[in-house]
């Protein structure tokens, strides 16, 4: 009995050295990132400089794409180009084996939104594009902790592999979409990404899913006083599919949204419109409910055309899934950034804040709030649509946001392109590079949280769930942004 006494002590402590060696061996690891990325600081801050001075809208990010995959090809990574027949979108790959770990990098811009780095309203170039949601800072946080990853991988002989996604055209593109109807992620074991924000929050949330398309009718023109009964006008059809969409209303779940507007009604009111089109956006906070909503909407659009004696084609412009939020992962995430802590500003940056917090018409948040963490929650939702909801449906997902604007700053605004290029906004990228590369240096350390993380999706998604794109087999819309600067 003592022998096995004896032995069971043994064993125990040989069990709690090796726990702690591990523990140990983890904090190294990240400490080595942690060094690793504040060394490159400045050399990342001016790829994300660069890219925030070419400001290139979704499609048209030539520049920007090849600055990243040239720098990530110089680091060793593979690069294919072109992916997902978008020319912009690339996939950067390094290493081999298990577990394979996603990171998205977006790098696109937004038009009209030119901005100066001054905190107040300053077109760099009026009416041009500008990084008002931050992109050049996401594809650069991204980048370098592709690079991190591998510098660690390979001073650790570690079996393991980084692919890092260039996504273009985020702001309406749904580039993200095509990746996956093309089964870029079915060797992915967990995806991790974040996005500029006036907070940092690693908390999983939801979103809305969306289907957006455009509704075309056909009918004949005809003299609108002289020979109206010889017309079929396409106008009445999209007026009656409005009315039947508009009465359904009632009989849909409160949380769906409906939204359209007419794009085209006719060119004058003495001609009867042979042509008509209209535009739909349906969401819904699940992928599944909004398929059946839009089949109904279709069905409107039908009834529509065979009152009115028109004839209607549609074209999905857009779709994507919500978020499926991933708890084992976010946990993981919000744990290291946590570490990381949120942004300090300087006693100028402090200044910058103030002027631009003083251009709000509400009232302004804390600016500590900049520094804080927030408290880890559940159930967290944003009422938008992004092309990452694909992703979390077939990838353990988990994304963080970061303080690159100032509290209080919205997405899309001036004041978000303003931080993008000075020390506030990169001080987050920082904290976003390091985020990751911790996070995904804690699955590789320890690939049975991937797994735990697929089976938690599994579990959400049902064993039956099979993927099947919202945007059917269209091609990507490459010029939609086409004539926009």
């Amino acid at each position: 009995m003592r022998f096995f006494l004896a032995l069971a002590l043994l064993l125990a402590g040989i069990c709690g050295q090796a726990q702690n060696t591990l523990k140990v061996n983890g904090e190294k690891d990240k400490q080595f990132a942690l060094q690793e990325l504040s060394k490159k600081y400045p050399a990342y801050s001016q790829i994300a400089k660069q890219i925030w001075g070419y400001a290139e809208l979704g499609f048209q990010e030539n520049k920007s794409t090849t600055l990243l995959q040239e720098t990530l090809r110089n680091e060793g990574f593979s690069i294919q180009s072109g992916i997902a027949e978008m020319p912009t979108a690339f996939l950067a790959s390094f290493g081999s084996g298990k577990p394979v770990i996603g990171i998205l990098a977006e790098f696109d811009a937004l038009p009209g939104l030119s901005q100066d780095s001054v905190p107040e309203r300053k077109s760099l170039i009026e009416g041009r594009a500008g990084h008002a949601c931050g992109h050049n800072l996401f594809g650069t946080a991204s980048t370098a902790a592709a690079i991190t990853l591998k510098d660690w991988l390979t001073k650790n002989k570690k079996s393991g592999t980084i692919k890092l996604f260039g996504t273009p055209a985020e702001e309406g593109g749904g580039a993200k979409v095509y990746m996956v109807r093309d089964g870029l992620f079915k060797d992915v074991d967990a995806v991790l990404h974040w996005h500029p924000s006036n907070k940092n929050d690693a908390s999983p949330e939801s979103c809305m899913a969306i289907k957006q398309t455009l509704f075309r009718f056909y009918g004949r023109s005809a003299h609108a006083a002289a020979a109206p009964e010889k017309g079929r006008s396409a106008l009445d059809a999209i007026e009656a599919m409005n009315y039947m969409t508009n009465m359904m209303r009632e009989h849909v779940p409160s949380d769906a949204r409906i939204h359209y507007v007419i794009t085209k009604g006719g060119m004058a009111a003495n001609v009867v419109p042979d042509f008509a089109e209209v535009e739909y956006m349906v969401r819904h906070p699940d992928a599944r409910v909004l398929a059946e909503l839009w089949d109904r909407i279709v069905k409107c659009a039908e009834g529509a055309a065979t009152g009115t004696e028109t004839s209607m084609k549609y074209e999905v412009i857009s779709g994507s899934f919500n978020l499926m939020p991933n708890e084992t992962l976010s946990h993981l995430m919000y744990d290291n950034l946590k570490k990381v802590g949120g942004v300090n500003y300087s006693a100028e940056e402090t200044e910058f804040a103030k002027k631009i917090q003083s251009s709000f018409n509400f009232k302004a948040p804390d600016l500590n709030q900049a520094q804080q963490v927030m408290p880890f929650h559940l159930g967290g939702f944003f009422p938008a649509s992004t092309d990452v909801g694909d992703i979390t449906w077939v990838v353990p997902t988990a994304g963080l946001g970061v303080a690159a604007w100032i509290p209080g700053v919205p997405p899309h605004s001036w004041q978000a392109v303003a931080t993008g290029s000075n020390g506030i906004g990169l001080k987050a990228m920082s904290n976003a590079a390091k985020t990751l590369t911790m996070t995904a240096i804690d699955l590789f350390n320890n690939p049975e949280l991937a797994e735990k993380a697929k089976k938690e999706l599994l579990e959400k998604t049902g064993v039956g769930f099979q993927y099947k794109s919202l945007i059917g087999d269209r091609n990507p819309p490459l010029d939609f942004r086409k004539g926009m600067q």
